[in-house]
């Protein structure tokens, strides 16, 4: 007798293959058997018009905090998630000495917007080294798998302490300390190194972050590491200063190492062109023999303006500045008053706080026809006409007035703001990106961007858009949707044991309702520690995740199991 069986589903098992229906059966934490009939179980669940695939792995996430107090690590674990990879975009907090707690903690609150107070409250630095801090997150049970990256950034302070923040040129003993260290980590069980080399990311003072203009020999020489070693891969998040030169050492990289080379990649709003180029680059780097892979985001990469949220059109104006102070009832209650309206709406933005916003983020002062009002369920596809420079045109009011009014309406409203991979009123580009084989699908930052992004529902969403309910362009079909984000994430960085629905695989397992799954409009929570704030997204549609043949969630509702664990990479 099987310990589950899952009977009658429409089987879609990750690896490509067309869907077809039957049992699946789970025994002892691995998967026993996969279609035509199963034997009996001790429990057993008709699945028989829902799909049975493999658990989401999510190989871009930012939980490394959240990883260390938090058991159910949602919200990637609603969305049939059941491993995570975190270290990503070079930040971390690991490796780190004492001095340098509350650097790291305000390099993730600046960069990836999780509040200090929580981070400050939540961690408790039972480590030093990187192979110390995934001891401690050892030590931990959880809902789902976790796994890490070592970042660049704490690294390169832990080695270089003060030069680092300087953004001094490492040093050639500096460059073989770091190359040591990473080695350590990748043999105690980190699954690759990140770096960044972006202006979107900066310190709480402005500054760029450490590693933000790193020589190409450290970078080659930290790369060094992985040479022997036959897992592992170097993740870049690059604004490609010099194209040509970038993927030149990302290419020699590869070469040298024989280990997968990764970079993000988007479409830009002020390069429309650039994501085809770099993708030249990718299919050349791989001709001369070195694996060269994009990551890539499912859909835009949007900022949810609101009342409540980190950011909106006019949180950066003096008056509305003064609101931020009040609670959310208070300040939606005084918005509405038409001195203060007015007052607002004639002041232009604070040009010093607009210059501490990223890149892309200054945007918010001027493209109203990128700003879309989300409905419920949310629409990450809008038309233009749907914008509120598209609503100001059929009205006597300005845009400003209408993104106002509509904000001022209640802290559950948002303003869906696309800031990469929408640049032509659809997600075509994203499509193409989808589909070549040269891209690895990512950027999901779950755990990360708690006041101003959600994506951590990306999982659900690529079956619910891709696969099911597009309509301004072509779908995709189901089993690649599913294939993306289980055997190809798992393969690439070496998830061994998991990514498909096979015999003797790890038993991560969803039966998801597909026809009604459906994501809800973000809600704000102040549930992190210290009633730190954070966007959550909830689904419709899970029946059941299993992890190593456990039941973690039930119709949405996690039952307590804690069956998760920490996955160490090796060459097996």
């Amino acid at each position: 007798m099987h310990e589950t069986v899952i009977r009658g589903g429409t089987i879609v098992d990750g690896t490509g293959k067309a869907a077809y229906t039957g049992d699946v059966a789970l025994d002892g934490g691995k998967i026993a058997q996969v279609g035509g009939k199963a034997g009996p179980g001790k429990r057993e669940i008709d699945a028989a018009g829902l799909l049975v695939t493999p658990g989401w792995v999510d190989v871009h996430t930012h939980y490394d905090g959240q990883a260390t107090w938090d058991s159910e690590l949602a919200p990637s674990s609603w969305h049939g998630v059941t491993t995570i990879l975190f270290g990503n975009c070079g930040v971390g907090f690991a490796p780190v000495r004492n001095e340098d707690h509350s650097a790291l903690i305000g390099m993730m609150e600046s960069i990836e917007e999780i509040p200090g107070i929580t981070l400050a409250d939540g961690l408790k630095w039972n480590w030093e080294t990187f192979p110390q801090y995934l001891d401690a997150l050892d030590q931990m049970p959880r809902a789902i798998d976790i796994a890490a990256q070592i970042p660049h950034h704490p690294l390169r302070v832990y080695v270089m302490g003060e030069r680092a923040i300087n953004r001094e040129a490492a040093t050639a003993d500096d460059i073989t300390a770091m190359r040591d260290a990473v080695r350590a980590g990748l043999q105690a069980g980190a699954f690759g190194f990140t770096t960044s080399r972006t202006n979107s990311h900066k310190t709480p003072s402005g500054d760029m972050v450490p590693g933000r203009y790193s020589e190409v020999e450290e970078l080659l020489g930290i790369g060094s590491a992985f040479k022997g070693l036959n897992y592992g891969a170097f993740g870049v998040n690059s604004d490609f200063d010099n194209e040509a030169e970038e993927l030149k050492w990302m290419t020699k990289l590869g070469q040298d190492t024989g280990r997968p080379v990764w970079f993000l990649l988007t479409d830009r709003p002020t390069d429309l062109v650039r994501w085809r180029r770099l993708m030249d680059g990718v299919h050349k780097a791989r001709s001369e023999g070195a694996m060269v892979t994009a990551q890539i985001a499912g859909r835009p990469v949007g900022v949810m303006l609101g009342i409540d949220t980190a950011l909106n059109p006019f949180s950066i104006r003096p008056s509305y500045q003064a609101l931020l102070k009040l609670p959310v009832a208070e300040r939606i209650r005084r918005m509405q008053d038409p001195v203060l309206r007015a007052q607002i709406l004639s002041e232009a933005p604070s040009q010093a706080l607009l210059n501490r916003l990223s890149q892309f983020r200054q945007h918010i002062v001027t493209r109203w026809n990128r700003m879309f009002p989300m409905g419920n369920p949310p629409n990450y596809e809008p038309e233009e006409k749907d914008s509120i420079a598209a609503m100001a045109a059929r009205s006597n009011h300005t845009p400003d007035e209408v993104a106002y009014d509509y904000l001022a309406g209640g802290a559950e409203r948002f303003l869906f703001f696309p800031i990469v991979g929408y640049n032509e009123d659809n997600l075509d580009v994203i499509h193409s990106m989808l589909t070549d084989d040269a891209t690895i699908l990512g950027l999901s930052d779950g755990g990360a961007h708690c006041s101003s992004i959600v994506d951590a529902s990306v999982p659900s969403w690529m079956l619910i858009h891709w696969a099911r309910d597009r309509s301004r362009g072509p779908k995709l079909p189901l089993e690649l949707m599913v294939k993306r984000q289980t055997s190809e994430t798992a393969d690439f960085f070496g998830f061994h044991d998991r990514g498909r629905l096979a015999v003797g695989k790890k038993a991560d397992v969803n039966v998801i309702d597909y026809e009604a799954l459906r994501l809800h409009i973000p809600e704000v929570r102040y549930d992190l520690p210290m009633n730190g704030r954070r966007l959550v997204q909830r689904v419709d549609g899970y029946r059941n995740t299993f992890v190593s043949g456990l039941s973690t969630f039930e119709n949405g509702v996690y039952t307590g199991a804690t069956p998760g664990r920490l996955v160490r990479a090796s060459g097996r």
